[in-house]
């Protein structure tokens, strides 16, 4: 039996129990799939050697208990760390222009989309857009420029349809008013 095929009767025959034993070792399950994942994954790296082993689920275990309570110091530290900073500060604006701009922006290629969001959110020159994103500065202009382009386009678009519906709105509103008028005109009300 070659060491992948070992690797593959293995994850087929104890995942699922070694997700059970993690499960009450972490207390939640995507915790525990995830640590089980990670065990597959260095065994994967070294499969001479694991096949080597003398009781490779325990190794397997071994593994993914440890790689879950190092996870877990670590959120730990980190929570400490975040309690001290305090609350995150309010960033998202839901202001619809705001929407908008966001929801055009996803639209975008991700070059363009990077180098604006870069720019123009983050405020960086160019030369360090172009390092950031590993491309010349040439690019970064012509991504800059072709995104403003395109993003003007999708933000007209969106005005347009504002504009329309409340255009609707209005014709609608003033149709309902001139109604009475129109028919006393000897027109015909076509709302009947």
């Amino acid at each position: 039996m070659s060491d992948g095929d070992l690797i593959s009767e293995l994850y087929a025959g104890c995942y699922r129990r070694l997700v059970v034993q993690l499960y009450a070792v972490t207390g939640d399950l995507n915790e525990a799939q995830e640590a089980v994942q990670e065990a597959f994954t260095r065994a994967l790296v070294s499969p001479g050697r694991f096949a080597g082993l003398e009781n490779p689920e325990a190794w397997l275990r071994r593994v993914a208990v440890n790689w879950a309570r190092s996870r877990y110091r670590r959120r730990r530290v980190l929570d400490g760390l975040l309690r001290r900073i305090g609350p995150p500060p309010a960033v998202a604006d839901h202001s619809p222009e705001h929407l908008a701009l966001l929801a055009a922006l996803r639209v975008l290629p991700e070059g363009q989309r990077h180098a604006l969001a870069l720019h123009y959110l983050v405020d960086l020159p160019v030369d360090e857009v172009a390092a950031t994103l590993g491309v010349s500065a040439g690019t970064v202009k012509s991504r800059l420029s072709r995104g403003r382009h395109a993003l003007a386009a999708l933000l007209a678009d969106t005005d347009t349809e504002s504009d329309n519906d409340a255009d609707n709105d209005a014709t609608a509103s003033n149709a309902t008013d001139a109604g009475a008028d129109a028919t006393e005109a000897g027109r015909i009300d076509v709302r009947s």
